[in-house]
């Protein structure tokens, strides 16, 4: 049964999905989840509070599906690509996830201030928690990266005595991953191929090396897809069992 803040909660999504954040009013939230406008200012303390919880939520939700994702009895490897499949398609759908990514906030989201220096914890810990800030993008991916490497490293798979390799590799994966979300990728329509013969020949040539990826592919994946997700091109989990085929070494030990 969903709390009140939950309910608070939705209707401020809702809200979001309608109106940008400043013309989201208290009042019609409160209305929205029937309950008293007190009862949204007891669980949030202002629309700022109301933010940072939203937000705080959203990351929360995210790394859980990347641990559910993780934690399938399935190989190591093929886990950790459809987390980042996965990554790229819910920040698609959900504004507020690919903020949370990015770090661009526009006029309509909720962009959460951090909570004043000084003021008044609240009463409500899952407030407290909100308010104590959400992750920036390093942070977010950071993690998904570090637990996608604990997996590859206690999973069955070879890299229990590699586990900087397996760091390493999954940073990689989740810079493909966030490229994807900042520039979506695209199929190109039937007939528009380049003019020049050697280019011609060489886009004939990369669409077979595609076409033949995602026949082996799907005849690899004989499991059921996480919920809501479905390879977002056929080209990125070829890329990313490259990734784990090859010591990629970054030039950063951290994510940007």
């Amino acid at each position: 049964m969903p709390t009140a803040r939950d309910a608070l909660l939705d209707a401020a999504l809702t809200a979001v999905a309608l109106l940008p954040w400043s013309a989201v009013r208290m009042v019609d939230v409160a209305s929205a989840a029937g309950v008293s406008r007190q009862t949204l200012y007891n669980e949030f303390g202002s629309k700022e509070g109301l933010a940072r919880a939203l937000v705080r939520r959203e990351a929360d939700a995210y790394l859980r599906g990347v641990e559910r994702i993780l934690a399938r009895p399935l190989p190591p490897e093929r886990n950790v690509a459809a987390v980042a499949e996965w990554t790229v398609t819910e920040a698609g759908a959900r504004p507020l996830l690919r903020a949370l990514l990015t770090g661009c906030w526009g006029e309509r989201l909720p962009a959460p201030r951090p909570a004043r220096a000084g003021a008044r914890a609240s009463a409500v810990p899952a407030q407290r928690r909100a308010d104590a800030g959400v992750p920036s993008p390093t942070d977010l991916l950071g993690q998904v990266r570090d637990r996608a490497a604990t997996a590859l490293v206690e999973g069955e798979g070879g890299w229990a005595e590699d586990a900087e390799r397996a760091l390493r590799c999954c940073e990689v994966v989740m810079r493909l991953a966030l490229s994807y979300v900042v520039a979506p990728g695209h199929t190109i329509a039937a007939g528009a191929v380049p003019a020049n013969a050697a280019l011609r020949d060489r886009a004939a040539r990369d669409q077979a090396v595609r076409d033949r990826a995602a026949r082996d592919q799907a005849a690899r994946d004989q499991w059921a897809e996480p919920e809501s997700w479905r390879p977002t091109t056929p080209t990125i989990t070829s890329v990313i069992e490259t990734i784990f085929k090859v010591d990629t070494t970054s030039p950063r030990k951290t994510m940007p």
